[in-house]
């Protein structure tokens, strides 16, 4: 009885799932792969293999509860789909077990169970058949499912005159209205037109309120904090980290643009943070994290948990220095509250844009300025010492230089972004800019949880709703 109560409270359980492949580097070794060993083995011989071992998932285990929403993040190759199609059963796993609980609704390759030779209106009911919808409910989801793809006519022609994005509303569509207990989603989340991406999520949110059970797969970090209790990192077929939606999210931003021997460092220092358990906090030995130490202004957070780290692919390829007419601009760089070199930040902790400025020539009446711009070059916003007086530099002797810092709060919304900075002062008697750098750092901003604000900025809005008192002509509103 108490088994029968424990299987009940879980979705998914995957223990120690192990898949293998064999590959071969010739044709011809496959048949000698069928051959030569039987006869070595019968003569006394050592059998050799004509075949390598590929572990396409190595030893993963985890399991779902009933109405959890798990995302699973990785690298391209990582094993992600693999994982999935076990997951179905789809794929049979070499070793270890799945177990699931309740009707699973899978969208591992958008149309995956299409005849192409079927109408769209025929493929629905044969998908919904197999998935257990009873016959009587079929026309009312079919009219669901018809109305949420948006194809038109096309509804009654054969699937195979239908583009690729025809195709995947469709596909979408029917896996998303079934009422699912379990939806199981491999890299879909984006299908169609920006008003379609909308309307899946929208949807995708209410299956979630509903207390299904969602598994899916995402490049996405904002969609993973966003939609999931809970995610796993997988890279190289091995689970390396399982926790918070966005500590595994920003684990896996350190991970993602790295190869060699960088990635292996870092796939190990993530190692070593799953096994202090679920804690925010990112590590801060290593090259990719406690880089470059630089010295820094003290800033106003002495103590961040998750301040930020370097992404050493995350480089401007649009830098444009001006003519220096006066001075140099170097180094330019944002630094956390530890002093250390970060590119990917979060949001409301405390950071500071620094760089170097020499003078190449006296220079007077010198003020200082940084821009903050939108990949399109949208101006967000800035500051510049030109308009306070009193934080201008009186002068700067031939081969002098100054440490600049502008300290900020970051209350950016997730994207990327790009800084421009700029040095201006009196040389050769005339007020001009000294040095600019156009696009001089790119830098990111991790998606934070559960935020209504939408737009460049966060403006750490809240909602809230209470009755409106009749007897008064002012509405009171209350914090949620």
């Amino acid at each position: 009885m108490s088994s029968e109560r424990d299987s009940r409270l879980f979705a998914i359980k995957v223990r120690n799932v192990t898949k293998r492949y064999t590959m071969f580097e010739r044709p011809e070794d496959r048949f000698k792969q069928m051959i030569v060993p039987r006869l070595e083995r019968l003569v006394g011989m050592q059998p050799r293999r004509y075949y390598k071992d590929f572990a396409a998932l190595n030893d993963i285990s985890f399991e779902l509860g009933r109405g959890q929403v798990i995302g699973i993040i990785g690298r391209n190759g990582s094993g992600k789909s693999t994982l999935l199609q076990v997951i179905c059963g789809t794929l049979p796993p070499t070793s270890g077990t799945v177990e699931v609980n309740g009707r699973i609704a899978a969208l591992l390759e958008l149309g995956a169970g299409f005849n192409r030779e079927f109408t769209g209106r025929e493929n629905v009911h044969l998908n919904a058949s197999i998935l257990g919808v009873p016959r009587e409910e079929m026309a009312w989801r079919f009219e669901q499912i018809e109305k949420f793809a948006e194809i038109g006519d096309f509804i009654d022609q054969p699937v195979k005159t239908y583009s690729s994005g025809m195709y995947m509303r469709l596909a979408f569509a029917t896996a998303v209205n079934v009422d699912p207990d379990i939806l199981v989603v491999d890299e879909a989340l984006g299908v169609g037109d920006e008003a379609f991406q909308r309307k899946c999520m929208a949807r995708i949110e209410q299956i979630k309120d509903a207390g299904a059970t969602i598994l899916f797969t995402s490049h996405s970090a904002q969609t993973i904090i966003q939609l999931c209790t809970s995610a796993i990192l997988i890279d190289g077929g091995e689970k390396i980290l399982e926790g918070s939606p966005k500590r595994v999210a920003s684990q896996y931003q350190r991970l993602v643009n790295l190869r060699g021997e960088e990635a292996r460092q870092v796939r190990e220092e993530i190692k070593i943070l799953a096994s202090i358990g679920d804690s925010d906090d990112l590590p801060v030995t290593g090259n990719h994290v406690a880089a470059t130490k630089v010295p820094t202004p003290t800033l106003k957070q002495s103590e961040i948990v998750d301040d930020g780290f370097l992404d050493p692919a995350l480089i401007s390829q649009t830098i444009t220095p001006y003519e220096e007419t006066g001075g140099r601009i170097t180094d330019v760089r944002i630094v956390n509250a530890r002093g250390e070199v970060v590119n990917v930040l979060t949001q409301s902790c405390v950071y500071a844009v620094q760089y170097t400025f020499t003078a190449t020539m006296d220079v007077d009446d010198l003020a200082f300025g940084t821009l903050f711009k939108s990949p399109y070059g949208v101006e967000l916003c800035g500051g510049n010492t030109d308009r306070v007086p009193s934080l201008r530099l009186k002068s700067l002797r031939l081969g002098e230089s100054v440490q600049v810092a502008f300290e900020f709060k970051c209350l950016l919304r997730a994207g990327i972004y790009f800084i421009n900075v700029g040095a201006m002062g009196h040389a050769d008697f005339e007020r001009q800019y000294l040095h600019r750098i156009l696009d001089a750092v790119m830098f990111k901003v991790l998606p934070a949880p559960d935020e209504v604000d939408y737009g460049f900025f966060s403006l750490g809005m809240t909602f809230g709703l209470s009755p409106v008192d009749s007897t008064s002509d002012t509405p009171k509103i209350a914090a949620a």
